[in-house]
């Protein structure tokens, strides 16, 4: 599903990441867990195309991504990488449901089939009674579930997720937990989770671990 084989990343003269190799099937929940400034982000960043590292490979469903072109790239990432960030980053001017759709306009889907797919992604999250609300009329909680929602309209094989609990109080963290496994046993989805709190990490299948920028796996 996701191999990740011998990664190096530096920002001028600091090494961030020194060999990374990591390996996660299908349907998998895992943690990246480290210290800030460990390079978590930049891994996370790396897996989901928006950064190339120095040196190595990330293969996802067998294509080396860091080989591809500009276009090529675009076309995969928007189709097989579902993202979801500790800000939500829902644009303010559409409601959910139009934050929802998104990526499905990206990429050319039927607005019939992808209205109705994005509702059935938010009364699956429990949020439908706000599909007409824009982001300020939401709850921190409401707008992370929002952005799940996104992140699955494409179907994508991974959703990569940046501290998606990091600006939630413990009960709505808890429920993000809950819901994200409860997508694992409906749609089969494979979840990288970066998070910095070992009791979240430990909630999940597998924790890398990221120390002096190389990894090592509980």
């Amino acid at each position: 599903m996701i191999k990740i084989e011998n990664i190096y990343k530096s920002y001028d003269n600091l090494e961030v990441l020194k060999g990374i190799n990591m390996q996660i099937a299908k349907s998998e929940i895992v943690s990246v867990l480290g210290a800030s400034g460990a390079g978590k982000t930049t891994l996370l960043q790396i897996i989901g195309t928006l950064l190339k590292p120095d040196k190595g490979s990330v293969f996802i469903n067998e294509t080396n991504v860091v080989g591809l072109k500009d276009k090529k790239l675009a076309n995969f990432r928007n189709q097989e990488i579902g993202f979801v960030f500790q800000f939500h980053h829902l644009l303010p001017e559409f409601t959910a449901l139009e934050n929802v759709c998104i990526p499905g306009f990206i990429a050319g889907t039927n607005k019939n089939e992808l209205i109705k797919k994005a509702k059935y992604l938010l009364a699956a999250l429990k949020v439908e009674d706000r599909a007409e609300h824009k982001p300020n009329e939401l709850s921190g909680g409401e707008k992370q579930r929002v952005a799940i929602a996104r992140a699955l309209i494409n179907n994508p094989s991974i959703i990569l997720a940046d501290e998606p609990s990091g600006n939630l109080d413990s009960k709505n963290a808890k429920d993000l937990y809950e819901i994200i496994f409860g997508l694992r046993e409906e749609f089969a989805q494979t979840f990288v989770i970066v998070t910095h709190n070992i009791e979240h990490a430990k909630l999940t299948d597998k924790i890398f671990t990221i120390k002096d920028g190389v990894i090592s796996e509980d």
